[in-house]
């Protein structure tokens, strides 16, 4: 490795774009370690069951569905392989015997539909000798939606718009999104009796419950019995009143009895390690704050950036989870939780000298409409948005942040990365005084 910077100080005054460069190549080479840590092709094969003497049927959600039965058939090749999976809209892939659907996210369509009745139908009628492989990542529950009885999919949109504005953590809104559902909380793999059922997932859940994983399709309801009746509370008169009832009643249980333990091929504590790897190859000290920070998104900001004040460089702090970001009544702008993480921690940093910042989500969609993964924070981000007529406070209030960062050119854009282990942080801190070295 070779110094590259010696004197930041002295460095900053000389040519400003230079350290700036290179900070910011640090950070997207971080997020790409961290993708690269869930990529189906490298970490999939290992998890796979002994090879079936019956059938083999693979099924699948999520927005590495596509992806993982990519990774099945290769290392599968000499194994009769059929079935279907469903991915949302933009994360599917060509596969040879595995049939790909794709469907809506974050709002379930009538193609979501229409996968699940066609992966039900793929598991029905199997034997004991027979495999079903179900593949699971985060984006299936939306891609893969089954009304329960009494309930029409527009029940299911109209409860899902107003899950997705509430504020509520997921594991509250997964839980309500199982109790709507004929194919989620275990009913894909009670399907799929007597089969045995081995479920491979990629999981982007705080904590890797399997039963929150697009949902459980597979796995054992842990909240079957949960009162939602503060989630009926909540989302309140608009709710369709056919929801209502479903979500105060929790109904018979999903007994399983052929259903293998969830197998966890990637999660977002590998993609942190791996990305704190690189970073310590690059003479950065990580400091690995957690994989299940949630909360709401501007809040977590300014407690990041509050942190960030008392600590003394190198050091990129990591972290993962799932913010959320209450809407509201009033208009939103085009902002993700990544990039309303980003502009909050600028707003309380007030244009630190010394911090650069990146936050993302790996699966390359942030929920802003732009098609960006997130975005990237700078000393200067506030100074270009002053000179260039943008208020940042205004813009954090309508939830326009998205906008903002991409008014700057500072959005991440990568398209489908056809996995899917949560939001990506990472927020690099130089030292006070300057004067420490970023190797390459």
């Amino acid at each position: 490795m070779t110094t590259v910077e010696t004197d930041v100080a002295g460095h900053l005054a000389a040519s400003p774009a230079g350290l700036d460069g290179r900070a910011r190549k640090l950070l997207l080479q971080l997020f790409d370690a961290a993708v690269a840590a869930a990529d189906p092709a490298k970490v999939l094969p290992q998890h796979l069951p002994p090879k079936p003497a019956g059938r083999c049927v693979v099924v699948g959600a999520g927005k590495a569905a596509a992806s993982m039965a990519e990774a099945v058939e290769a290392a599968w090749a000499d194994v009769a392989i059929s079935g279907c999976v469903v991915a949302p809209y933009g994360y599917g892939k060509a596969c040879t015997r595995v049939r790909v659907l794709e469907g809506g996210h974050p709002v379930p369509d009538e193609n979501s539909v229409k996968a699940a009745r066609e992966i039900l139908s793929a598991v029905k009628g199997l034997g004991k000798d027979d495999l079903v492989l179900a593949l699971i990542s985060g984006g299936g529950s939306a891609a893969m939606c089954l009304p329960a009885e009494g309930l029409t999919l527009a029940d299911k949109q109209a409860a899902n718009r107003l899950l997705l504005a509430s504020g509520l953590d997921i594991r509250t809104m997964n839980a309500a999104r199982r109790r709507l559902s004929a194919i989620k909380g275990g009913r894909l793999a009670a399907a799929a009796a007597p089969a045995r059922v081995v479920t491979l997932a990629i999981s982007d859940i705080p904590g890797d419950n399997p039963s929150a994983i697009a949902s459980g399709p597979t796995a054992p309801n842990e909240d079957g019995a949960l009162d939602l009746s503060h989630v009926v509370q909540r989302l309140g008169s608009a709710l369709p009143a056919p929801v209502a009832r479903l979500l105060l009643d929790p109904g018979p249980p999903v007994v399983l009895s052929n259903a293998d333990p969830v197998r966890l091929v990637a999660t977002a504590a590998s993609s942190l390690e791996a990305a704190a790897v690189l970073a310590r190859g690059h003479g950065v000290e990580p400091i690995l704050l957690g994989d299940d920070l949630e909360g709401e998104a501007a809040e977590l900001g300014r407690a990041m950036a509050r942190q960030v004040a008392a600590t003394t460089g190198p050091v990129v702090l990591i972290s993962g989870g799932e913010t959320t970001v209450t809407v509201g009544n009033g208009p939103a702008g085009q902002g993700g939780r990544n990039t309303e993480f980003l502009l909050a921690l600028a707003g309380e940093l007030a244009g630190n000298a010394h911090v650069w910042a990146l936050a993302a989500d790996t699966d390359g969609e942030d929920g802003a409409n732009l098609g960006a993964a997130g975005a990237i924070y700078t000393p200067d981000t506030l100074a270009r948005a002053r000179a260039a007529g943008l208020d940042a406070r205004d813009a954090l209030q309508r939830h326009d942040s998205g906008a903002f960062f991409d008014a700057l050119g500072d959005l991440v854009r990568t398209g489908p990365t056809f996995t899917n282990v949560n939001d990506f942080r990472a927020i690099l801190v130089l030292p006070t005084p300057l004067g420490q070295a970023i190797q390459e």
